[in-house]
């Protein structure tokens, strides 16, 4: 029932999520915020139980701030990033599944547009998108990002086509998901541009 959207434009990539941490018929909290950061200028919002969640982003996070650290500093691109992530949700196929639906996204110099996105699920497909739905929004939103997204979008543009989705999940979607947290990644780095409650205040 998690929701999360990626939508790439000329400079960068927007990340978007729901907030909500439930359970069959309970809501734990409603200030969960589902995009991890994996370096200064990338990050993945993900979909899924809980604990699988925590595990896979941290597990991730942390093995790429590993590979910097031995490295001298250097960091992987997006590409090498959404590489490493799809050949350990399908390594853990045969051990013990991540139930986890990732979007991944960040800024290369090298990249034309500077910005790219990474659509993954949990069987350990990737493919590299303009922009990316998971969940059941995808269902709602997809159509949308298809009429709305065009070359060279600016950034506003972008967001303004990820709260177009948020609205319409608010308006049809069955299931109340009454907070978001979107994200800008672009050449200052990861930065939150709105909330629908504070992830801090726990």
């Amino acid at each position: 029932m998690d929701t999360v959207f990626g939508v790439s434009y000329d400079g960068g990539v927007v990340l978007a999520t729901d907030q909500v941490n439930a359970r069959s018929i309970l809501m734990y909290q409603q200030n969960l915020d589902k995009i991890a950061e994996l370096s200064s200028h990338s990050a993945m919002g993900v979909s899924g139980p809980n604990c699988d969640l925590v595990n896979f982003s941290e597990y991730v996070s942390k093995n790429l701030k590993l590979y910097e650290l031995s490295n001298d500093g250097m960091k992987l691109s997006t590409h090498a990033q959404a590489n490493f992530c799809r050949g350990e949700l399908a390594k853990a196929l045969r051990k013990g599944p991540f139930q986890v639906n990732v979007i991944l996204g960040g800024y290369d110099e090298k990249t034309p547009t500077g910005g790219s996105l990474y659509v993954m699920d949990y069987l350990g497909s990737c493919t590299k998108a303009k922009y990316g739905a998971q969940g059941y929004a995808s269902n709602f939103c997809l159509s949308i990002m298809d009429r709305d997204w065009d070359e060279g979008m600016t950034e506003d543009q972008a967001v303004k086509v990820v709260e177009h989705c948020i609205k319409e999940l608010q308006m049809r979607f069955l299931i109340n998901q009454s907070n978001f947290i979107i994200k800008v990644i672009d050449k200052e780095g990861v930065r939150t541009t709105s909330f629908g409650a504070d992830p801090t205040d726990n």
